[in-house]
Order: structure tokens, then C-alpha cells, then sequence
């Protein structure tokens, strides 16, 4: 069984650490801090020695057993920091980790990290690992979870913010932990461990919010319209046109059509590949309209594509805040402009 951070962090307090551990996922700021606590525990407990092995294209695995072979210069307790960016191994790889974890050599942690990570990833080599070690896959924050996050912070940095500042500052950085962080030192060296309100935060923080197309969609997917446009605003503000950004979207609309008009939403959901976890944001947008309402956003996101290459008439940036609001919201009478019109292949 996979551990979650807290448990991670609370299994850091034990006499002794595991004798491997995979931090994998793609928050880094939460993956780069949990990997620092581990080394830092370990140095605490005697391991002074770190070997730092980069696992990129065409590595040679044999160089995992060498590790493992090898005697310390010293006699110390060490650490082999295996960096696996794209969490995928290989057969060599696996088979590699697989025979350590079968003979981890003694005194020695195997900390491997993974800045890209999914359950697909998993395999025979992550079971090796979880028998003798721990396995903590560390996912983004879901958009509930941010708030919490931001407090505990605030509170682990000495601030003493009241719930609007938090919430302030929760939607600010809109889901980017690293722009978070940074805004909470910042905090902390202007504003120390005075009582902090909501307008004192917002005279001292700048807007940190960082926008993507899948925070977009997952918004207006998700319902909140008001979440999604202030996201796309934000992607006009930082540069962001519109050809670059519909794409996604045509895609979002393209598997709703499909799976609203299918008998089996289930199956037609995992037909279209859509992860497990995220089948329930599609539920509840089509929950929200029928079929025909889809086939209307497509159309919709069709008038906005040829607009902004060009080749209709007519503000692209205002019909693609129409096209976000009708999929928030539907029946709000946001795609009159393109009822008459059929979707078109893109």
C-alpha cells in the first residue's frame, strides 16, 4: 500500500528509517521538500555519505548494483539518490531495482525520485520496493485541499493570518504551491507575527496566480464560472492567444458529446481515456446538459477558432468567455450567437 505524505512525515520520527523509499509526482515543491526532510533525518541518524545517480535516457542500470556493491570510503552510513525523472525505468531499470530490493545492501538508503507520475507507472519494481521500504506518491492538491495547505503554512511560518487572509491568499496563487510558498516568506519578513487580516495581505502579496488551459477547463467543467473566467482573463493577461488555448477545450468538448450520447457513460468514458479520477469532473457536467447542448459548445468552439484565425467577424476573447460561461453554466442563453451553426472537424 502506498503512504501519504503525512504518514511519510510521521514515519520520519522513527528510530530508524526504511531502507528505500520512492517519492514520486509531478508537485514538485511537495516532492523537493519531501526528499530534503528524508536526507535530512538521515543525515541526523549517521548517514553522511550521498551518492547521487541521474537515471535519464540510455542510462546503464548496471551502475545501480556497483552502488549497492560498493564499501563506503569511510565506514559511514550512505545514501544512494537515484533521480528517475520520467518514472519509468524500463525493463532493465526494473529488473535492476527489483534484484536491490531483494538484497539491499546494509547502512544504506535507496531514495529514488520521479517528477512524473501516474498509476500507470506502477509495476512489479514499485511492489519490490514497497516490501523492504515505503512508496509515497505525491498528487496535486485538489482545488478543496489549497486553503488547508496554505494555513498550515502560514501557521508553520509564524504568521498569525485570520481565515479571510488565508482564503485571500488560497485564491491568489490559484493552485500554484511555489508561488504560495514564496508569498508566505515574503509574509513573513514584511509582516513578522502581527495579527494578519485579509487587506493587509492583499496591499503586501503581489498576483501570483499562475493560469493553464487545464485549470481552465477543469473550472468550467467543474461548474464554477466565475473560477474559469477569471482564468481565462488571466491567460489574456499573461499573453496567452486564443488558437493556442481552444484546442484543449475542443477536445474537453468533443469526449462530453460522445459520452452523452452513448448508452454506457462508464464504458464511454474509459473508451475516450479518460483517468479513473477524474470521470467524476465529467459526471458532473453531464449531469448539467443533454446531448444537444454539447454539439452547441462545439459548434461554439468552432465560430471562436475561425475568429481568432482570421477567418469570421467578431471579437474572439468575448466569444470564448460565452463558450467557458455556457459550459459552466447551461441554459444561461451564452450560445445564441452560435445556435445556427453545426460543430466542425478541427
Amino acid at each position: 500500500m502506498s503512504s501519504t505524505l503525512d504518514q511519510f512525515q510521521r514515519s520520519l520520527a522513527a528510530a530508524e528509517l526504511k531502507p528505500a523509499y520512492l517519492l514520486a509526482g509531478e508537485e514538485h515543491l511537495l516532492l523537493l521538500e519531501a526528499a530534503d526532510a528524508l536526507r535530512a533525518r538521515a543525515r541526523a541518524l549517521g548517514y553522511s555519505e550521498r551518492e547521487v545517480i541521474d537515471a535519464e535516457a540510455n542510462f546503464d542500470w548496471s551502475a545501480l548494483a556497483v552502488a549497492a556493491a560498493s564499501m563506503s570510503l569511510f565506514a559511514t552510513r550512505r545514501v544512494i539518490d537515484l533521480r528517475l525523472p520520467g518514472g519509468r525505468p524500463g525493463k532493465d531499470g526494473s529488473a535492476a531495482i527489483i534484484e536491490y530490493c531483494e538484497r539491499p545492501p546494509p547502512d544504506t538508503i535507496l531514495l529514488i525520485t520521479c517528477t512524473q507520475w501516474s498509476k500507470q507507472h506502477e509495476g512489479a519494481w514499485v511492489s519490490a520496493l514497497e516490501r523492504i521500504g515505503m512508496f509515497v506518491p505525491v498528487w496535486p492538491l485538489k482545488q478543496n485541499e489549497m486553503q488547508a495547505w496554505v494555513e498550515q503554512r502560514m501557521k508553520r511560518a509564524g504568521l498569525n493570518p485570520d481565515r479571510e487572509a488565508v482564503a485571500a491568499l488560497a485564491a491568489r496563487v490559484e493552485g500554484n504551491l511555489l508561488a504560495a510558498a514564496q508569498e508566505i516568506d515574503k509574509l513573513k519578513l514584511l509582516h513578522g507575527d502581527a495579527p494578519l487580516d485579509a487587506a493587509t495581505l492583499e496591499a503586501l502579496v503581489a498576483d501570483s496566480a499562475r493560469y493553464d488551459v487545464f485549470r481552465l477547463s477543469d473550472a468550467a467543467l467543474g461548474g464554477d464560472g466565475a473560477r474559469a473566467l477569471r482564468i481565462l482573463a488571466g491567460l489574456r493577461a499573461e499573453g496567452e492567444q486564443v488558437p493556442g488555448l481552444i484546442g484543449w477545450m475542443v477536445s474537453q468538448l468533443q469526449v462530453l458529446a460522445r459520452v452523452s450520447a452513448s448508452v454506457n457513460a462508464s464504458a464511454a468514458l474509459r473508451a475516450a481515456g479518460v483517468w479513473q479520477s477524474r470521470e467524476a469532473l465529467y459526471r458532473k457536467a453531464l449531469a448539467r446538459a443533454d446531448a444537444g447542448h454539447w454539439e452547441r459548445c462545439l459548434a461554439e468552439a468552432s465560430l471562436v477558432d475561425r475568429i481568432s484565425k482570421g477567418r469570421g467577424n467578431g471579437d474572439a476573447w468575448v466569444q470564448f468567455e460565452r463558450l467557458i460561461a455556457a459550459i459552466a453554466q447551461p441554459g444561461s442563453g451564452f450560445l445564441s450567437g452560435a445556435a445556427g451553426l453545426r460543430a466542425e472537424g478541427f
